[in-house]
Formats: structure tokens, C-alpha cells, sequence
């Protein structure tokens, strides 16, 4: 995706002041400014608190990263670690059932981290340069991530991925996947990409032939529903950076990924 509804660092870390309230996932999907009384938060004062956050630096190749020492990494390892143990216990009680377990990733900002776009581009977005950034297919993993995919797989979990980028992006998509270890289940039945020329008759209350009126919640719960209705799956665990990845319903559990730089409702 990019996601469409794009508040810059600004009003989307208005979701949060400082990173503590991200690793739990204690910010909340209905926080905004736009009414507000008081003197809005200072934006300068915002992207240090990100960048502190992230630990970001300049590597030798002019690409902004994320230090393996954050606050942010430190936030995704505990998360990774609950998860795993979430996956562990209920692949065991849905295979021992006779079920089909299956987990269901989000793909920007939960398998690939955007920080470098977010940066040069001053936390806004564009369509054409984030088009181009996309199709490099170059972007590094979210800590631990990949991992996580791997040990799903590892666990007899069916592994399937529900991103807002577009049809027009999946051979990106899946090369950069493939690029961070993230290479399973890359086919066209487990990626779910918007197709609005072409959207599947499972959304057909939202999407038809040439008009697409699906809000995020809608696409992404409407393909999770498709994937446990139709395809006859038990989503175990649902993961993304948007609150928007995981409303909806259609998955036993949800894991909020830390994103304090943009907002999608």
C-alpha cells in the first residue's frame, strides 16, 4: 500500500509523544489533533523523538536505518517473543484438531521497513515517489520479522500475507520479500494485493470492476473473512503496523507493530 490516508510524522505521531506507548501497542486508533484547543505538538520536537526512537542513522550507502539497539527494536523482540509462543501453542491445539492454522502478515512497515522514504521525503507522501521507491525492491526487514514468517512456517502454520500495495507492485513486493528471508508462500494464492481493475468477488459489497470504495478495514478484513470462510483457515495470528491491518475481526489474535510515522484509518 501506501498507505492512502498519510498524516505526516506530524499528525501521525500524534499518536504518540515518545515510544514508550508503542511497544505495548498503548496508543489508540482514535487519537487526533484536529479539534484541538491547545497549541498542537511541535513537529521538530516529533521527528527527533522518532529518530531517537529508531535509533536512525546514515549508512555508508546514504540509506537511513534503524539501529538493532532501539527502543523500536527492543519493542518488536518482545512482541516476536509473544508471539511465537501464541503461534507455538495454537498451531499445536488447531493441528492436533484437525484445523487448518494460518497467521496473516501485513507487508510495509511489518516485513519491510519504509524509514528511508519516510525521512527523504520529510514524512509525506507522494504516489509516484512512493511508486518508485516500492519497485527498487530494496527495502530492509523490520527486525525480526522474517523470522517470525520462517518460524510460523516451521510450526505447520499456512502463512499468508494481506498488503494494501497494489497488483501493479506484487513482482516488487515479492522480490524485496524474498531479498529478507521472508521467501514463503510468495504465490498469488497467499499475497493479497489491491486489484482495482480486477477485485475478487469476495469484496463485491465494496469492489467491483472499476470502483473500489473499500475502506482498509473493509479489504483487509474482507480477504482475512475469504481466507478462514472460504478457504477453510483458522487465523491464529494477525500482524501489522495499522491499527486499520487488524480491525475487522476474522483472526484469534492481533499484533500491533510499532509505527509512529504515519497513520491509516
Amino acid at each position: 500500500m501506501h498507505k492512502p490516508l498519510r498524516i505526516a510524522a506530524l499528525a501521525a505521531a500524534c499518536a504518540v509523544t515518545g515510544a514508550a506507548l508503542y511497544g505495548a501497542g498503548a496508543a489508540t486508533a482514535g487519537q487526533s489533533t484536529a479539534n484541538s484547543t491547545h497549541e498542537p505538538y511541535n513537529i521538530g520536537l516529533l521527528v527527533k523523538d522518532i529518530d531517537t526512537y529508531y535509533g536512525t542513522t546514515l549508512d555508508a550507502n546514504g540509506v537511513y536505518q534503524a539501529s538493532t539497539s532501539s527502543q523500536y527494536a527492543k519493542d518488536l523482540a518482545k512482541l516476536d517473543a509473544a508471539a511465537r509462543k501464541q503461534i507455538d501453542k495454537s498451531a499445536r491445539k488447531a493441528l492436533k484438531k484437525h484445523d487448518k492454522p494460518a497467521v496473516v502478515f501485513d507487508i510495509d512497515d511489518t516485513l519491510l521497513l519504509s524509514l528511508d522514504y519516510e525521512k527523504k521525503t520529510n514524512y509525506t507522501y507522494n504516489a509516484t515517489t512512493w511508486a518508485d521507491y516500492v519497485n527498487k525492491a530494496d527495502r530492509p526487514a523490520v527486525f525480526g520479522s522474517p523470522e517470525l514468517v520462517r518460524y510460523a512456517e516451521s510450526k505447520g502454520v499456512e502463512v499468508f500475507y494481506n498488503s494494501g500495495l497494489s497488483e501493479a507492485q506484487r513482482s516488487a513486493a515479492v522480490e524485496n520479500l524474498k531479498k529478507i528471508g521472508a521467501d514463503v508462500n510468495l504465490d498469488a494464492d497467499h499475497v493479497f494485493l489491491k486489484d482495482k481493475a480486477n477485485p475478487p468477488s469476495y469484496l463485491s459489497a465494496c469492489a467491483t470492476p472499476g470502483a473500489w470504495t473499500c475502506t482498509t478495514v473493509q479489504y483487509k478484513s474482507g480477504t482475512r473473512k475469504h481466507i478462514e470462510q472460504d478457504l477453510g483457515y483458522d487465523i491464529v495470528a494477525n500482524f501489522g503496523d495499522q491499527y486499520s491491518d487488524l480491525d475487522g475481526g476474522y483472526a484469534d489474535r492481533t499484533y500491533k507493530l510499532p509505527n509512529p510515522t504515519y497513520f491509516v484509518s
